[in-house]
């Protein structure tokens, strides 16, 4: 089974892509951040034609999030722990798979800047409670994937230029605490279970030509329960999507599961 994610940056600008993307990759699972649209606006019509059924959690301009999958599949919007809590940054399905299932959540974590504001309150009040559901679900002891856009540098070996970022929400030790905890829960980082090279990135900038100099980031990351880490075949970075034409910033990270 092969399972992404992928920060689209707006789906209704970018629906060529991920339909390329869908053609090309012919994932299982796909887990989008960012469509920047309602439900009502999201490609459903194109996806469908594709082979993938939808499940959306969309906001007018901001945040969404959507899984794709090749089989039906049930749906939980939204993360637990704030009711208040408008913003569409999480949703999550149980995903057939032979005579088993697999549960896949899609997250579009907060960036948190400016550091000083509110902002970064949300972000580290939305990881506290990521951090208990994912207590609740491990619990579970299901074949579980958290996959997204998590807006965190683990460590300086996930930046080409750590420096730069110090100060930054998406680095600041208390980011980069509350991701620890959430694997010390007993998840496990997709990519880092593969590889421990440097210059592997997930997310570069359209400024100051980050993408021709490769100044980027790791931000986007697949968290595996033990269940799902015991099938872990294969991790790939789809590097080469940041450079189509009008790309987004971030791309496709895949897993491939036994």
């Amino acid at each position: 089974m092969k399972i992404a994610t992928w920060n689209v940056n707006s789906v209704r600008q970018r629906t060529e892509h991920l339909l390329r993307y869908l053609r090309d990759a012919k994932p299982d699972v796909l887990c989008l951040q960012e469509l920047k649209c309602m439900d009502a606006a999201f490609p459903f019509m194109e996806v469908e034609a594709e082979g993938y059924n939808a499940a959306v959690h969309g906001q007018k301009g901001f945040n969404g999030v959507a899984i794709l999958a090749k089989a039906p599949i049930e749906v939980v919007r939204g993360l637990p722990g704030d009711p208040d809590d408008e913003q569409a940054r999480y949703i999550e399905a149980i995903v057939p798979n032979g005579n088993s299932i697999i549960r896949v959540a899609s997250i579009y974590l907060p960036n948190g800047n400016p550091p000083q504001t509110e902002k970064f309150g949300y972000k580290l009040a939305f990881m506290d409670r990521l951090i208990a559901h994912a207590k609740d679900l491990l619990a579970l002891e299901e074949p579980l994937v958290l996959a997204g856009d998590y807006n965190v540098i683990p460590t300086p070996r996930d930046a080409a230029d750590p420096a730069a970022w110090e100060g930054d929400a998406l680095f600041l030790p208390e980011t980069r605490a509350r991701f620890r905890s959430l694997l010390n829960l007993g998840l496990t980082d997709a990519l880092r279970a593969t590889s421990d090279e440097p210059g592997l990135y997930t997310f570069w900038d359209y400024q100051a030509g980050a993408w021709q100099r490769n100044k980027g980031i790791r931000i986007d990351h697949l968290l595996l329960s033990p269940r799902a880490a015991d099938r872990l075949a294969e991790v790939t970075i789809a590097k080469e999507r940041r450079g189509e034409d009008k790309p987004s910033d971030h791309v496709p990270v895949e897993i491939t599961l036994a």
